[in-house]
């Protein structure tokens, strides 16, 4: 069992100021524990703003905010159309979260606990503000904040639910898919932060490599892991059965470790109030126990995590800022030529395999091309014949309501071919995707390890590219099902229906339904196709962008720490010596945080 999304609120996920919000009931022992805690995360806050820094110091700051309250966060990750927010719903009682049929959430959002139902928003560059629960759709939801386009830092939701009000706080995530181990940089920057995770997996497929990547990196932080089996309602007891018994062994095999028990539920079922309850008590029993046992602990495990790395990263900055000014400026000019000339060396080689993989792209469009002329070549007599036995089913009604009702059987024969093709088809191109991203992976990681074994360590870099990747963008298919055809406007179709339905000649109708089931086959298999090369296309078009990005960014580290240097240096002797006095005393400042707070993890 897992739960705790230490979510510091940091330029992506803020915590609060208290407004309306409760902690949790902490004794004096530990309140004075989370009070020192919180001073050192204050003082790195403080450090952080004399170099200028704020995304460490708005990160310390919440997360001080945050310790000193007792709150630890319990994300809900999963694939997109998991049915996370209509778990986190179900769990509060109240449909406060947008949900719907396609994948809605587009940034992060927080579930407190609060005498009274409220909810905030926070804005990249600006303060809180009051929303009403009516408004937090246009800030969550993807349809009216897509790819979180309006800049939302933080949005908060306070509900007097009992579960939240030992210091538990839920977690919202967008769907996953990140290159870095998240779907989203919002799900990527959120994964520092957790305390604890409800994993919500599905039975089609029961989980995907995206979600397996952030499991994984998410249980080397936390112990805490509750998994849980969404729709339960909507797939047989078999098809369940296969499912976490799948789900079971592939964790178990990355997480080398096992996974006790998966909870069968259905948040649909519970949210409408059915009599079906599944497991859903002992969910709730484990997430209750978890507050009540565990709640302070995971507290103080994410204020160690809060300050090991806030403090690591502020001594990088450090040390490279000093560097730039003791070491002569030839020195740090022919160190920043030298990255320059590896990020050229990594740009180049990522045209290069751009330009190979176009190829290979084109070889899989052709594969592509073939597969479904063969699919259509296997599936028409048994298409066919399906629909020639629903048409024999059919009462021989007026001309066009049987025309509408042939064209419905043929609608139904075709969805029910080319659905489970599209699925099918669907696995045959992720595995095509996933070998053009391990080759941008093997890339990636290359330059990485370089980048580490010339003396830099940046703490926003991931430690290596994950190649196991699944499509980062979703499918835009939809069974088209030509309804003009289907059902005609036509005033002049109408009559020659009447006329064929009046002397019977029911054959004729028969005759346009199998003409309009081989269009049907023939268009939506051909969309199919068209749905996964863009898939694959733009997915690479992401992952290279991506990656790109991080190449940028590291070059530019370097030649801003040069640029200070040069600043200070042009000042004169004393300006550089007042900053490495400065980084000086940072450092002093810094080097007993770690060792102070293994103390106070002792004393607790």
């Amino acid at each position: 069992m897992s739960s705790d999304p230490q979510r510091s609120d940091t330029a992506h996920l803020a915590a609060s100021d208290g407004s309306g919000a409760s902690g949790s009931p902490l004794d004096s022992g530990s309140r004075s524990i989370a009070g020192e805690e919180a001073a050192m995360l204050l003082l790195i806050a403080s450090l952080a703003e004399q170099f200028n820094d704020h995304q460490i110091r708005d990160d310390a700051r919440s997360a001080a905010e945050r310790i000193a309250e007792g709150r630890f966060y319990v994300a809900c990750v999963g694939q997109f159309k998991r049915g996370k927010s209509t778990l986190l719903n179900a769990l509060i009682g109240e449909p406060i979260l947008p949900s719907g049929v396609v994948p809605v959430t587009s940034v992060p959002t927080i579930l407190r606990f609060g005498e009274d139902y409220g909810a905030r928003v926070r804005l990249d560059s600006g303060e809180w503000t009051e929303i009403a629960m009516a408004e937090i759709e246009q800030y969550v939801s993807e349809t009216q904040n897509p790819q979180n386009s309006k800049g939302v830092a933080a949005l908060e939701v306070f509900v007097p639910s009992p579960l939240l009000a030992e210091g538990m706080c839920f977690v919202d995530t967008p769907g996953l898919g990140s290159v870095f181990a998240g779907n989203t940089a919002a799900t990527h920057a959120f994964i520092p932060h957790i305390d604890a995770a409800i994993v919500v997996i599905g039975a089609d497929p029961p989980i995907a490599g995206d979600e397996l990547a952030l499991v994984e990196t998410v249980s080397k932080q936390v112990p805490d892991l509750l998994f849980v089996l969404n729709k339960a309602d909507r797939v047989t007891e078999a098809e369940r059965t296969a499912a976490i018994s799948f789900a079971r062994h592939v964790l178990e095999t990355r997480l080398r470790r096992p996974i006790p028990y998966i909870f069968e539920i259905s948040a649909l079922e519970q949210l409408a109030r059915s009599s079906s309850q599944r497991e859903w008590a002992r969910l709730v029993d484990s997430l209750a126990l978890l507050a009540q046992q565990s709640g302070h602990q995971l507290v103080r495990d994410a204020a160690d995590r809060c300050v090991r790395r806030l403090s690591s990263q502020l001594f990088r900055m450090v040390k490279e800022e000093r560097d730039a000014l003791t070491r002569p400026f030839e020195e740090s000019e022919r160190r920043i030529g030298q990255l320059r000339q590896m990020v050229a060396h990594a740009e180049q080689c990522l045209n290069d395999l751009a330009h190979l993989l176009s190829g290979e792209q084109q070889r899989l469009s052709n594969t592509f091309a073939d597969r479904r002329h063969l699919f259509l070549k296997s599936v028409h007599e048994a298409a066919h014949r399906e629909l020639d036995e629903a048409l024999k089913s059919l009462p021989q009604t007026a001309g066009p309501r049987y025309r509408r009702s042939a064209m419905k059987a043929a609608q139904d024969v075709g969805r029910l071919h080319v659905m489970p093709w599209l699925e099918s088809e669907k696995g045959h191109a992720e595995e095509a995707y996933r070998r053009i991203a391990r080759r941008f992976a093997d890339l990636a990681n290359d330059f990485l390890s370089r980048v580490r074994s010339f003396g830099i360590e940046l703490a926003y870099l991931p430690k290596e590219v994950n190649a196991e990747q699944d499509f980062r963008t979703r499918s835009a298919f939809r069974f088209y099902e030509f309804i003009e055809v289907a059902m005609p406007a036509s005033p002049v179709r109408y009559v020659a229906d009447l006329v064929l339905g009046s002397i019977r000649a029911h054959a004729a109708l028969d005759a346009d339904a199998r003409e309009f089931l081989d269009l049907l086959l023939q268009t939506n298999s051909e969309r199919v196709r068209n749905d996964l090369e863009q898939r694959v296309t733009e997915s690479r078009r992401h992952l290279e962008a991506e990656i790109r990005s991080m190449l940028r960014e590291l070059n530019g580290v370097a030649e801003r720490a040069l640029t200070r240097a040069r600043s200070a240096h042009a000042t004169g002797s004393i300006a550089v010596d007042s900053s490495l006095k400065r980084l000086a005393d940072a450092e002093t400042e810094l080097a007993p945080l770690t060792g102070a707070h293994a103390a106070l993890m002792e004393r607790s």
